[in-house]
């Protein structure tokens, strides 16, 4: 019997000891989201902040498999207390901001090249529009001189890949690459190079 009772004790510790390893990886897990909303003047925001009570937003959970959700954020209700949750490590840490990064040299490089696209266009803009990039930009944008030169430039490798010669030469080759075209292989290669130099966005 006491042979049985420390089998069972034992047991019981391991499941413990699994739960409390469980609940520690899912605090870690909250810790390192990543949250994008946009603003009632249609401004993007990327923060590791939650944003104010009542605004839809998605989250992405560095770590997890699993796909981003949107809802939201909630200010009130009858929810009970939670304990902080323990420090990210430095690992999540580094890659969680290397995701936000990621996420905001994105939102930085889509706005200032849709904004110098509006403004050196013939089509007019409207004021909203336009403040609106400004204002996108201006919140995810790099402040440091070296990173936004970087991010401009980027913006002027998409405005190119944008173009309608870059869409042309796409079409092109895709139609050289499609089932029965006999187009030389230096032919599609040649293409492709120029695809890949020229046409290729540096965000999606």
């Amino acid at each position: 019997m006491v042979r049985l009772a420390r089998l069972r004790f034992k047991g019981a510790r391991a499941g413990c000891a699994v739960l409390v390893a469980t609940l520690l990886a899912a605090q870690a897990l909250a810790s390192s989201t990543v949250y994008k909303w946009v603003d009632e003047y249609g401004t993007v925001h990327l923060s590791t902040s939650k944003p104010p009570a009542g605004v839809q937003y998605q989250t992405l959970n560095i770590g997890s498999t699993s796909s981003s959700s949107s809802r939201p954020a909630s200010g009130s209700g009858s929810v009970a207390a939670k304990k902080p949750p323990p420090p990210a490590s430095p690992q999540l840490l580094a890659q969680r901001s290397e995701v936000l990064s990621s996420l905001q040299t994105r939102e930085c490089v889509l706005a200032l090249e849709t904004l110098d696209r509006l403004t050196s266009g013939t089509k007019p803009t409207s004021a909203t529009e336009l403040a609106r990039l400004k204002q996108t930009a201006e919140l995810n944008c790099s402040k440091d001189p070296a990173r936004r030169r970087e991010q401009e430039q980027m913006a002027a490798r998409l405005r190119v890949a944008n173009s309608p010669e870059c869409v042309s030469a796409r079409n092109q080759l895709a139609d050289m690459m499609a089932p029965g075209s006999r187009t030389p292989r230096v032919q599609v290669q040649s293409q492709q190079a120029f695809v890949d130099d020229h046409c290729t966005p540096p965000v999606q």
